[in-house]
C-alpha cells in the first residue's frame, strides 16, 4: 500500500505529457516548452511577428497598444537583399528569451536552384520544374547539393540558439497547401511530405539540432482562383515528424469546419494559429478554444486591426502575455 501511495504522489507532482517530442533526443528546454503548450487547456498565448530587418519593431508596438508584451516573439530567416540575417536573429532571439518570451522562427527560403540573396517573386514564389523537384531528392545531384547547402547554413544559426539552451518553435516551409511558394501545392508522399521528412532528417540526424519543436504550418483552406489552399490532410507528414500543427488565417477566415478538420488531423497534438492578419473575435475563440497561440503578421497589427480589437483580445482572461508565461 505504501508503494502505491508513493507512485500516486509522484504522478501528481510530475504529470506525464500527453505527447513526447518527435525527436527523442530533444533538449530538456524543448521538452519543457512542449509540455507547457500541452498544459494550456483553453488558454491562448499572444504572439507577434516582426520582419528580420527590425526584429522587435511590431512586437514592441503590441506592447505600446496593450501595455503587455506578447508571449510569443517571431521572425523570419529569409535571405533577402540584406543577406543572411542569422546573427541579427540570434541576437534578438537571445534577448527575447532572456526576457521570458517564447521564440518561433520561420524560413522563407528561395529555390535551391537560385543563388542568394533570394528574390521574392522570382525565387521564393517561383515554381520549380518537375525535373528539378525530382533532382532535389537525388543525392549527388546539383539541386540536392544546393539544397543541403541552404539547410546547412540555417543549421549554423539554429545551433547558436541550441548552445544557449533556447528552444525554438520551428515552422519551416509554411503554407505548403497553398499555390504561392515553390515548395507548395505538391500533395502526397512524393510531394511536400518527402521534402519535410528530408529536412527533418538533415537537421535532426545530421546536425543534431535537438532544440527544435517541429511546427507543421499550413494555410486555411480556400477556393479563390489562382490563390487556392487545399485540404490539410494531403500535405501532412504524419505524427512521427510533427510536434504541433498550425495554420495561417487572414481576412477573418476562421472557418469552423477547417478548425475541426485540423483538430481531427492533430489527433491530440496541439494546434496553433501560426500567422493571422485580423485577430480572431472573442466569440470565435469561444467556439475554437483549442488554439495554443496566435501570432499577428508584422504590420497587419496596424493595417488590419484597430487598437480596440488588439486590446480586447489581449485583455481576455484566457490570453497569456509574456509576463504570465510560466514554463
Amino acid at each position: 500500500m505504501k508503494n502505491r501511495i508513493v507512485i500516486l504522489i509522484l504522478f501528481i507532482a510530475f504529470p506525464v505529457c500527453a505527447q513526447q517530442p518527435v525527436n527523442k533526443k530533444a533538449t530538456k528546454e524543448a521538452r519543457h516548452l512542449l509540455n507547457y503548450i500541452y498544459s494550456l487547456g483553453d488558454k491562448i498565448l499572444t504572439g507577434q511577428h516582426s520582419y528580420n530587418e527590425n526584429p522587435a519593431e511590431f512586437y514592441d508596438d503590441a506592447q505600446k497598444i496593450t501595455g503587455k508584451y506578447p508571449a510569443v516573439w517571431g521572425t523570419d530567416l529569409y535571405w533577402n537583399n540584406r543577406g543572411n540575417p542569422g546573427e541579427r536573429v540570434v541576437r534578438e532571439a537571445v534577448k527575447m528569451h532572456e526576457k521570458g518570451a517564447i521564440v518561433t522562427l520561420m524560413w522563407h527560403v528561395g529555390r535551391p536552384v537560385d543563388n542568394v540573396p533570394y528574390s521574392w517573386s522570382e525565387s521564393v514564389q517561383e515554381p520549380v520544374s518537375e525535373n528539378d523537384w525530382q533532382q532535389l531528392f537525388t543525392p549527388g545531384s546539383e539541386v540536392h547539393r544546393r539544397w543541403q547547402a541552404q539547410v546547412d547554413t540555417i543549421a549554423k544559426t539554429l545551433k547558436k540558439l541550441q548552445e544557449r539552451h533556447i528552444p525554438v518553435l520551428w515552422r519551416p516551409y509554411h503554407e505548403m497547401n497553398g499555390v504561392w511558394f515553390w515548395w507548395g501545392n505538391r500533395p502526397g508522399e512524393d510531394g511536400f511530405v518527402k521534402l519535410w521528412k528530408m529536412l527533418y532528417r538533415r537537421l535532426t540526424d545530421h546536425h543534431k539540432l535537438n532544440n527544435l519543436i517541429w511546427v507543421w504550418n499550413a494555410n486555411g483552406p480556400r477556393d479563390i482562383p489562382y490563390d487556392e489552399a487545399f485540404a490539410y490532410r494531403d500535405f501532412y507528414p504524419g505524427p512521427d515528424y510533427v510536434d504541433i500543427l498550425a495554420t495561417d488565417v487572414y481576412h477573418y477566415d476562421y472557418e469552423q469546419k477547417d478548425y475541426e478538420s485540423l483538430l481531427e488531423l492533430a489527433a491530440g497534438k496541439p494546434i496553433a494559429l501560426g500567422e493571422v492578419g485580423q485577430l480572431p473575435k472573442p466569440e470565435i475563440l469561444e467556439k475554437q478554444p483549442e488554439w495554443s497561440w496566435f501570432m499577428v503578421w508584422s504590420d497587419w497589427l496596424h493595417t488590419a486591426n484597430t487598437e480596440e480589437r488588439v486590446k480586447s483580445i489581449y485583455d481576455l482572461p484566457q490570453s497569456i502575455t509574456r509576463e504570465e508565461v510560466t514554463y
